[in-house]
């Protein structure tokens, strides 16, 4: 069996990052596009990464060198509800256990193409367009469908014919002996890729894949009040299938760069705001501009401790997806005046008197 550790190139207590950072850069390294890229391998690096970016099934396979599906029950998993497919990504034992299940009279998803690569995007905004929301349009280089056959891989027009491996039903039954026992099982056809169908023209533009290199245009909205590090997911705006097949989703990670004057907590805003200490004894109005970029007047109330946040409410973030909107806290910073003239001084000593 193949260890997964070595596959990605890290150790037993590399952390999850460590893990994704392995699987990135060994995926572009090996990717089948890419030139002196490797199949084989490729396919190895995205069954290892399915495995140790998933907490419960990195524990199994620490565990026992091998995961499994279902939850509690026996190990395998042979429970009402159990759908062999799970396993169609861990290589040699989902081919047993398909032909195990349909021998039971379960019927395995028949697959044919590969669906598209889903791609991740990091989107930086402002403050402020997290505040009013926004479209946005990006460029993104991958897997385009080949315009030339529509994404088919072939020349329509030309026609098809039966495939000769499989005489045309699309499957090819198999013999092997496992540590099950002996099992018949059907698969799809490699040659024709379970369609029973064999091009008489290969689309000369994608090599019959059905997609080539392109860059694609996306556009999507940003929602008032989204946070940082949340996921947008456009679906079918991904990588495109291979002949035909469904294409992968796009998701969109939004990074919002910190603000000059605001701090964010949920969707209260914090700010600092200096003001001289004659302002704070004679309660003169104190301008304030908010995140919405309007300017208001507010007061500091009778006997308020300097010390904490003066609460200004419905001045913050808007709630995700909802009405309403946060508060706004601000904390002032007193300043006093570097000389104070005669008058002054002499006002300031009679009200100490007085107190």
């Amino acid at each position: 069996m193949d260890d997964y550790y070595k596959i990605l190139e890290i150790n037993k207590n590399a952390s999850e990052e460590e893990v994704k950072k392995a699987y990135r850069r060994l995926a572009h390294q090996h990717h089948p596009d890419r030139p002196g890229g490797n199949a084989e391998k490729f396919k190895k690096i995205n069954e290892a990464y399915q495995i140790l970016s998933n907490k419960e099934k990195r524990t199994q396979y620490d565990r026992f060198g091998k995961t499994f599906s279902a939850e509690g029950g026996s190990p395998f998993g042979w429970e009402f509800g159990f759908d062999p497919g799970n396993f169609e990504d861990l290589g040699g034992i989902g081919e047993i256990f398909d032909a195990f299940f349909e021998g039971m009279g379960v019927k395995r998803r028949k697959k044919t193409y590969n669906r598209g690569s889903d791609v991740e995007v990091i989107q930086e905004i402002t403050l402020e367009d997290a505040f009013n929301g926004l479209a946005k349009k990006v460029s993104l280089p991958f897997l385009v469908k080949c315009e030339v056959c529509a994404g088919q891989g072939f020349d329509e027009a030309a026609g098809v014919k039966p495939c000769g491996a499989c005489d045309g039903q699309g499957e090819i039954r198999e013999s092997r002996n496992t540590f099950f026992g002996n099992f018949s099982q059907v698969k799809n056809c490699a040659k024709c890729w379970g369609t029973g169908k064999i091009p008489e023209k290969i689309c000369r533009h994608c090599s019959g894949g059905g997609r080539i290199k392109g860059v694609k245009e996306v556009n999507f909205s940003i929602i008032p009040g989204i946070s940082d590090g949340q996921i947008i997911k456009i679906a079918g705006a991904g990588e495109a299938g291979e002949r035909g097949a469904a294409p992968g989703d796009i998701y969109v990670r939004i990074k919002v760069k910190p603000h000059p004057v605001f701090k964010r907590y949920g969707d209260d805003l914090l700010m600092e705001k200096e003001i001289g200490l004659i302002e704070v004894l004679l309660k003169k109005s104190i301008e304030i501009k908010t995140i919405s970029g309007n300017k208001i007047k507010t007061e500091i109330p009778s006997g308020f401790n300097l010390r904490e946040k003066l609460k200004i409410s419905g001045e913050g973030m808007p709630h995700f997806g909802s009405g309403g909107r946060g508060n706004l806290y601000v904390i002032f910073n007193v300043k006093t005046p570097d000389k104070l003239n005669v008058k002054i001084k002499k006002l300031l000593d009679e009200l100490d008197k007085s107190e």
